[in-house]
């Protein structure tokens, strides 16, 4: 039976409550500089943009895990992965979106999770911007939580069957060309009922809550969605890579409301 977020203290000891606690300081410390005048936006080599808030957010993330379970393994976006000796691996993207975020769009969002013996079992997907909060633990559902004053509900993916009728998200456009699968965004762009790019973490956020109803990434790295797939799927969903694998770290994403996943499988090749 799905237990609530706070009767979440023992288990992997303490590692899921701290998964929320860390993701929430990351988060909000991201807002120090969300729509600051003169924000230096950094290119990486490969040309996504990067800001002293990345870097800041992702180094509070690893001193908060670090001081709590030194002997843990911790992978993010901004640096070198740090190796630890136990079972465990931590996840962190610090800002999702940071296209989003130096835009002054309050969409991006902070990603933690976490892994045991290589098996996500734990993902949480802050909004700082808009204090919206989703987290989940395999076996005990996925609980969403509208603002910091919110009390908990727990999350449900939609019911809709028909594409036709299912509201598609995704990232950004160009990267399904980018990839070489266009063709690809432009089918399910056409047989969807609605189609917006409220992507990134917030994309799939709207998937686990059943307002979107499906969410594509044709490219992706592991921080990105380890988060993700146990939110999705913990709230009714399914979580895949283009193959059908259940991995994140296949270099791509699809999270679906599971009703649609076959059909969004059948339109993504030529």
């Amino acid at each position: 039976m799905a237990s609530k977020p706070a009767d979440w203290q023992s288990m992997h000891e303490g590692r899921l409550s701290a998964m929320i606690e860390v993701v929430q300081a990351a988060g909000q410390h991201t807002l120090k500089y969300f729509g600051a005048s003169g924000l230096v936006v950094d290119a990486k080599t490969d040309d996504s943009p990067v800001t002293v808030a990345d870097r800041e957010a992702e180094q509070l993330v690893r001193k908060m895990l670090g001081e709590r379970f030194p002997d843990d393994t911790v992978q993010g976006e901004e640096f070198a992965e740090k190796t630890g000796t136990s079972s465990y691996r931590w996840v962190v993207d610090p800002i999702d979106g940071t296209k989003s975020f130096v835009c002054g769009v309050p969409l991006y969002s902070t990603l933690l999770a976490v892994e045991c013996d290589g098996v996500v079992v734990g993902g949480a997907i802050f909004i700082p911007a808009l204090g919206e909060l989703i987290v989940a633990a395999v076996g005990q559902g996925s609980w969403h939580r509208k603002t910091a004053d919110s009390a908990w509900a727990q999350a449900s993916v939609s019911g809709k069957t028909e594409l036709s009728t299912a509201v598609f998200v995704t990232s950004e456009v160009g990267s399904f060309a980018k990839r070489g699968n266009a063709n690809a965004y432009a089918r399910l762009e056409g047989d969807a009922w609605v189609t917006r790019s409220w992507g990134d973490g917030y994309g799939y956020l709207l998937v686990a809550t059943g307002r979107a109803d499906l969410m594509v990434d044709p490219m992706c790295n592991a921080w990105d969605v380890a988060a993700i797939m146990p939110i999705v799927e913990e709230a009714g969903g399914k979580f895949t890579d283009w193959k059908g694998e259940p991995t994140v770290r296949g270099g791509d994403g699809i999270g679906t409301n599971g009703h649609l996943h076959a059909a969004v499988l059948e339109r993504l090749f030529d």
